[in-house]
């Protein structure tokens, strides 16, 4: 199952704002931000302008909301995953990085990051939207951190690290993976990035010779 699938509900009936923003979030990975209109938004959420200027003032206004309720979708998603219940904190670190690829499934719009998706193009043209879109990534980098500050204290790393470092660090590869993925139209290398990244985990935590 796709990660769309996943975090996708039907929207309640009459949510105007809730259809625009779930719109935002299918159009701006198929397409990206420039050429996703408000009357493209409007078409695929079902509602007219005037639902939209009632909703939000202006495109980034929406943009700034949508990297907020891509936060809020994703992270139940990722809560509930079952690699929270390992005992170990290596393992649940192994654990989330096999989750995050199995939701490599699909054409790349089904599997990349909104807020990275959209921050590539706004970064220096809506500081608003580039903010929303940091704290939607760091958010979600902080949530890897508990389990790399007790990796750290169970077992010294090779190298001169931190549990904040290594979260952010981890978001780093997997958006890089998704631009290479875009790019090539291919998830292999995304996937390849992923394998890549927990082999680097290992020999940095490996245990060294008494």
């Amino acid at each position: 199952m796709s990660l769309s699938r996943k975090i996708t509900e039907k929207p309640p009936r009459g949510s105007a704002r809730t259809a625009l923003l779930e719109a935002a979030h299918k159009l701006v990975r198929r397409q990206g931000w420039t050429a996703t209109s408000v009357d493209d938004l409007c078409t695929e959420a079902g509602v007219t302008k005037g639902a939209f200027f009632h909703h939000f003032a202006s495109k980034d206004d929406l943009g700034v909301a949508a990297a907020q309720h891509w936060s809020d979708i994703t992270g139940p998603l990722f809560a509930a995953a079952a690699y929270h219940q390992r005992r170990d904190p290596l393992q649940r670190l192994f654990g989330y990085l096999d989750f995050r690829a199995s939701l490599v499934k699909g054409p790349p719009e089904a599997f990349t990051c909104f807020a990275g998706t959209t921050a590539q193009e706004v970064f220096a043209t809506s500081e608003p939207i580039r903010e929303a879109c940091a704290a939607s990534i760091t958010d979600h980098a902080a949530t890897l951190t508990g389990y790399f500050a007790a990796a750290i204290a169970q077992q010294r790393p090779r190298a001169d690290v931190t549990a904040a470092n290594l979260a952010l660090y981890t978001q780093t590869v997997l958006q890089g993976g998704f631009v290479v993925a875009k790019a090539t139209g291919d998830s292999a290398p995304l996937l390849d990035a992923i394998a890549h990244l927990k082999n680097y985990l290992n020999l940095l935590f490996e245990e060294k010779e008494q």
